[in-house]
């Protein structure tokens, strides 16, 4: 503010009362202040500004890493807040592991009532919040509670994922998880299981893992499963991250991608497209989450009155990872349908 004084020859208290939209200062004078301000590219202080007005018209999003996941909802916050009277804050508060644990409470007695006014937190464990201070939660780790939700429709998307697999004649087919701790996790193996039930084929105990959702922790995991004697011809793996670990794998051990093994995702991210082949995945809409958190956070601020748990819907996008099934060597085409492998 002294810069700006200095450079437009008033005192520092006009150069206040310029800022802070205050009388008593000729027009010329002002609008001699706020082009010097637009020349230094001069902001006031968020956290002074907090102090006098308890506002800083900033929203948080808070992640524990930026992961192709993350990133998407951030691109459909960062749509929707165009126009909203708002600005964004994109915060990492993990380690980069994506696993420590209590970094958002950490990030919010950072953030919160300072910095901004409001946070959409992606994947949270329990979240505590200060009276007053809005927080809506993307695919938290315990599902929908008492804080306001976004997230999609886990469950149905593997109940998609687990029937296309075994419409191409699939029965020896393998779940790699994802983290134990996260709902969406374990609805993902519900609806596998769900669909392997109704369709009369019995889960092979040995063939559903851990994979984490990461491509290292997957890694091993995959390889595991590939090592067997009979092992699947078909993976349904938790996450997109999961799908492409597993086909590298896959193909480091000579099976081919979907010849000798089908391969199917889930999220739909960017890189799903791009690599070889092309993935088939569960589509849930990130960027449209990203844009409904987003919407549901100012309109808690507002307080405009509406439902606080959304669940979108998901969608099979069929590309080129997947293909039939294909008897190995010595098993008759005959028994294709019953034997799977």
């Amino acid at each position: 503010m002294s810069d700006v004084a200095r450079t437009a020859g008033v005192s520092v208290a006009t150069v206040s009362k310029v800022v802070n939209g205050r009388y008593g200062v000729a027009e010329a004078t002002v609008e001699r202040v706020q082009q010097v301000i637009r020349q230094l590219g001069y902001e006031a202080s968020l956290g002074a500004q907090s102090l006098r007005s308890h506002r800083t018209n900033v929203l948080g999003i808070l992640v524990a890493e930026f992961e192709p996941f993350s990133t998407e909802l951030l691109k459909g916050a960062s749509r929707e807040v165009a126009g909203s009277g708002y600005q964004l804050l994109a915060y990492s508060g993990g380690d980069g592991g994506g696993a420590a644990i209590g970094w958002e409470r950490r990030s919010l007695a950072r953030l919160s009532g300072t910095l901004i006014d409001g946070a959409v937190i992606v994947t949270p464990t329990v979240v505590e919040t200060k009276p007053g201070f809005h927080v809506v939660a993307v695919d938290p780790h315990t599902g929908p509670s008492g804080l306001p939700t976004v997230d999609s429709d886990n469950f149905a998307g593997a109940v998609l994922a687990t029937e296309y697999l075994l419409s191409l004649g699939h029965r020896r087919i393998g779940h790699i998880s994802g983290r134990p701790d996260l709902e969406s996790a374990r609805l993902r193996e519900a609806g596998f299981r769900k669909a392997m039930a109704d369709a009369g084929v019995p889960v092979d105990e040995r063939l559903v893992r851990v994979g984490g959702f990461r491509i290292e922790s997957t890694a091993g995991t995959a390889a595991e499963l590939l090592a067997l004697p009979d092992r699947p011809t078909a993976i349904f793996a938790g996450n997109d991250l999961s799908a492409i670990s597993t086909m590298d794998v896959a193909r480091s051990m000579g099976l081919t991608v979907p010849d000798d093994l089908s391969v199917i995702g889930f999220d739909n991210i960017p890189e799903s497209a791009l690599v070889d082949p092309p993935l088939t995945t569960i589509m849930q809409p990130l960027q449209r989450m990203g844009a409904e958190a987003l919407r549901l956070l100012v309109d808690l601020i507002a307080g405009v009155e509406r439902d606080t748990h959304i669940r979108l819907p998901t969608e099979l996008v069929v590309r080129a990872s997947c293909g039939p099934y294909r008897p190995g060597p010595g098993v008759p085409l005959s028994r294709a349908a019953t034997a799977g492998g």
